[in-house]
């Protein structure tokens, strides 16, 4: 009888790039994208520097941004951790999960490294974030409820999936693979805690994690068939449970794609926050002030609350930029005194900025146990003036999901800024976007992008 891992690995081996559904491509178009401005806009950051210096390799791939080149694993490892510093990365919305800082840099470090043309990147990237994402609705929110980051966990997997058909993996090879990477699996989400940096590791590290696990896969290196059922698998260890819908993973796999449905990012911040910016914005916009403003509840979901509310007084006085990113308070706050959350927004000016700080200090929230999470994101703030007026906001869903995408010329737009904000030149940002546009369409040469 098959596992899951062999079941999985079937389907994936009868895929080609050319029975893609355009949806599919298109997303895989934007998303190559998206993942090339985050890594221009935090090239110079605190962050990717400690990580280029932590690593000792050498090699032809391309570090987004960089003129030195690395290893696959370290090229992979540079552009995960860029393209999820910020958090202003694409997010799938049933996870949630972000698949694009793990598989873009999966797949354009080991394309590149072996000579790879684009047909098999583009299969390898839809495999990917498609694997990725339906990882996440196998157990929704045990992973996250356990402590552990799911972008992390099923990142390792999917990257081995993404690499394993992007190098022409058997059957055999790619269970193997996911079997191997079951053992590459990590991440907690203590970074909460003080704001530090180790989930912007977790999509680098998921990156080279599963490009790893393939490329022993493909030397004959053996891994667990049973990686995700087994007694000792991948959601005994990281849900704390193996009754959970495997049917999620491999039903219609390869026949509908869930990454059709994949979110782009508006704001540089958590994505179940970006609907309670939105209605801040839209408060704002109604002539409120913030010195008017007396009391802010939100009604939010109980799956959100440990991450984003919790503990409130450090929620409502961020210690730093990073941790602002995952203050729902705070957030809100920004939005509505500053009008967004883009880079800008969070920076330590911004976190000690005494109107945006007053307004944290001033929002809090109730449980609403109706609230759909993780199946929608929504938003909500009640606000109490101090003249004693209610004013109530909400938004149904995300802004850039599946209900309200962002077009293609929006994403592009974002690219330019990013980019623009990392240090490239209009003319070098429009010579990255023209080969990142036909990058399906060639042998992968990504030399244009390494300055």
């Amino acid at each position: 009888m098959s596992t899951i891992a062999e079941t999985l690995a079937a389907k994936i081996a009868r895929l080609s790039a050319a029975t893609l559904p355009a949806r599919v491509r298109s997303v895989a178009d934007d998303l190559v994208l998206d993942v090339t401005g985050l890594c221009v806009a935090a090239r110079n950051a605190d962050y990717v520097a400690a990580t280029i210096d932590g690593l000792d390799s050498t090699g032809a791939c391309t570090a987004i941004g960089h003129e030195h080149t690395f290893d696959s694993a370290g090229a992979a490892l540079i552009n995960g951790v860029a393209a999820h510093g910020e958090d202003f990365d694409d997010t799938f919305e049933g996870g949630p999960v972000h698949a694009g800082a793990v598989i873009v840099p999966a797949v354009f470090a080991a394309t590149e490294r072996f000579g790879r043309d684009g047909r098999d990147a583009l299969l390898g990237l839809a495999v990917g974030v498609e694997v990725l994402c339906r990882l996440s609705l196998v157990a929704p929110m045990k992973v996250h409820k356990a402590g552990f980051h799911p972008t992390a966990v099923f990142g390792a997997i999917a990257s081995a999936a993404a690499v394993g058909v992007a190098l022409g993996l058997d059957e055999t090879q790619l269970a193997s693979a996911l079997g191997i990477a079951g053992s590459m699996a990590s991440g907690i989400i203590e970074y909460l805690a003080e704001g530090t940096w180790t989930k912007r590791l977790h999509a680098g590290w998921a990156a080279q994690s599963g490009l790893r696990a393939a490329l022993l896969a493909r030397a004959g290196f053996i891994g667990p068939r049973t990686v995700f059922e087994g007694t000792h698998g991948l959601f005994f260890g990281f849900a704390r449970s193996t009754d959970v819908n495997y049917g999620a993973l491999t039903e219609t796999f390869g026949a509908q794609w869930v990454t059709e449905t994949l979110a782009f990012k508006p704001y540089a911040c958590g994505t179940m926050i970006h609907p309670y910016i939105d209605c801040a914005l839209r408060l704002a916009a109604r002539g409120v002030t913030a010195e008017s403003i007396d009391t802010i509840v939100c009604e939010v979901a109980e799956g959100v609350v440990h991450r984003l509310w919790e503990p409130l007084a450090p929620k409502q006085a961020p210690p730093n930029a990073y941790a602002a990113k995952f203050s729902m308070p705070f957030c809100i706050a920004a939005g509505f005194v500053l009008g967004d959350a883009g880079l800008a927004a969070f920076t330590q000016d911004t976190v000690r900025d005494p109107r945006i700080r007053a307004l944290a200090a001033k929002t809090n929230y109730v449980v609403d146990p109706a609230n759909p999470y993780p199946d929608n994101f929504t938003g909500h703030l009640r606000v109490r003036l101090k003249n004693g007026d209610i004013i109530e906001e909400r938004q149904p869903h995300l802004r850039g999901g599946a209900h309200e995408p962002l077009s293609h010329a929006a994403i592009e737009a974002k690219f330019f800024a990013n980019a623009a904000y990392g240090g490239w030149t209009r003319p070098e940002s429009q010579a990255a976007r023209d080969m990142l546009a036909d990058v399906f369409n060639t042998p992968i040469n990504l030399s244009i992008l390494a300055f």
